[in-house]
């Protein structure tokens, strides 16, 4: 039976309902990621109304914007859907499960921060460090470690995998972004800086010049794989999710970005590349439903042919932390299992 108000999801049709007994309000659109639309009102019902298509998720984000009689609009969580996602309202389509590993007890560690100079970028930034009480020489390197840790719950992860014993114990560094849409956009300033000055003070720190797995999302995945293209023998394997690896073909809506072209220019180069001396093994995931999916694929089918040993999934989400922590496991995992053996 379908709910009176609120929104819901089947196999091909997902619905939207919100509650106005007075029709105070004059309009009610849909924003999302994944979807849009303008809602009807029924006054019969007293709801303003919405179906769609399902789009290819098992989840969506989604915010209401109220359109008012005075011409006024604001957007808004959805009132009659108490399930949220920051700001955002959530729907769970039947088939949407969380991870299983959200629910496994954690392996001890401890937490602490080091300080890291930059001199490369004339900086700064304190990285935070996760080690387990097992002694360990591996290390995983997130950049925007924060929000990884925060929405995205690497550490959570990381902890649960390793009480597990499904992947063997290592350090998890989380990287600050600092001055992300420069340092993140192909910048070879942060590439030097990352390779001279952070990975050497974080071997000194935790006993290992063991080259590192590198992980990122976004622009962040963007900064990692050129930060190995151009300093390879510091990185052991890379896990990029829906990497900002912008083309003209795809991604014209992307060119008001101070620094697309810098990236339009490496993006093309490795895409022209016949092949690359030092390739290690990577994980690509991307939403099945997000902008940057095509020129995903193209990044990974270039890899391939560059023998990097590549794995590329789509998974049914859009470009979101939620999205990105649900794709961890198995891919993260195999990639682990794979580096780290």
């Amino acid at each position: 039976m379908e709910p009176a108000v609120g929104a819901w999801c089947d196999g091909t049709e997902v619905c939207f309902r919100l509650q106005d007994h007075e029709h105070r309000l004059a309009a009610v659109r849909l924003c999302s990621g994944v979807a849009a639309g303008d809602f009807a009102y029924d006054g019969q019902s007293r709801t303003w109304q919405l179906r769609l298509p399902r789009p290819a998720v098992h989840r969506i984000e989604y915010q209401l914007e109220l359109g008012h009689g005075d011409g006024s609009t604001e957007t808004v969580a959805d009132p009659d859907n108490p399930r949220r996602e920051g700001d955002a309202s959530v729907l769970w389509c039947p088939d949407y499960r969380e991870p299983g590993w959200l629910h496994l007890p954690q392996a001890t560690g401890q937490w602490r921060d080091v300080y890291l100079p930059l001199p490369t970028l004339h900086g700064e930034m304190v990285a935070r460090i996760w080690s387990p009480d097992t002694a360990t020489d591996r290390v995983l390197v997130a950049h925007d470690g924060p929000d990884y840790h925060r929405y995205g719950e690497l550490g959570r992860y990381t902890a649960a995998m390793i009480g597990a014993g499904r992947v063997p114990p290592y350090h998890l560094v989380l990287l600050p972004p600092g001055e992300r849409f420069e340092w993140y956009s192909a910048s070879p300033a942060y590439a030097r800086a990352l390779a001279r000055d952070v990975l050497p003070k974080l071997a000194a720190e935790l006993g290992t010049d063991r080259p590192v797995l590198g992980a990122g999302a976004s622009l962040g995945a963007l900064a990692m794989l050129h930060a190995q293209r151009r300093h390879p023998q510091r990185f052991a394997g890379l896990f990029l999710q829906s990497g900002s690896f912008f083309q003209p073909r795809y991604d014209r809506q992307e060119s008001g970005f101070r620094r697309y072209l810098r990236i339009v220019r490496f993006t093309g180069r490795v895409l022209r590349a016949p092949s690359f001396a030092s390739p290690v093994p990577t994980v690509i995931t991307c939403g099945a439903v997000e902008e940057n999916l095509a020129n995903n694929r193209d990044m990974a089918a270039a890899l391939g042919r560059q023998d990097y040993p590549v794995s590329f999934t789509e998974v049914p989400d859009a470009h979101n932390w939620t999205g990105w922590r649900d794709a961890l496991d198995p891919h993260l995992t195999t990639l682990l299992q794979t580096v780290f053996h």
